[in-house]
């Protein structure tokens, strides 16, 4: 995927003659991101907090919908983080606890609900969106709205 707002830094190393281009989430990209999970959110009438990430598992952007429970702040950070810390959707660490693969309630940092989604641009893992405060799978919807939105 090429997203328009994406930044790409190039970090040349001189000694090694190696060069590395990486893609940034920017805050413009978070606020595109959010604005197409609040328009899923608002259609559904659902009250939801939607977090965005950078790669490195920091907040970038935090947006809680009129009527959204407080305790969801949290568990929608919490998604976005186990999101963009295992490179996989929080479903799948749900399924894993579904299928019987209790290890992984042990994992630190490991939040098996779904919600969260890493956001990846060229094959490059630059964030995650976490979305809480409706029925998981309805949050997975948000989440997914909100990337697409992005490009």
């Amino acid at each position: 995927m090429n997203f328009s707002g994406i930044r790409t830094v190039t970090t040349i190393l001189t000694s090694y003659n190696m060069t590395n281009k990486k893609n940034i989430l920017t805050l413009d990209d978070a606020k595109k991101i959010i604005a197409g999970a609040e328009a899923e959110a608002m259609q559904n009438n659902w009250p939801v907090v939607i977090a965005i990430l950078d790669d490195g598992g920091h907040l970038l952007l935090l947006h809680r919908l009129d009527s959204a429970q407080f305790g969801s702040i949290n568990v929608a950070i919490e998604k976005a983080h186990a999101a963009i810390a295992f490179r996989r959707p929080t479903k799948v660490l749900e399924q894993n606890i579904t299928d019987g693969r209790l290890h992984y309630l042990n994992l630190p940092g490991a939040l098996p609900v779904e919600g969260g989604l890493p956001i990846t641009v060229d094959g490059q893992f630059v964030g995650a969106i976490g979305v809480s405060g409706v029925r998981s799978y309805e949050d997975a919807q948000i989440a997914r709205a909100g990337i697409d939105a992005l490009g």
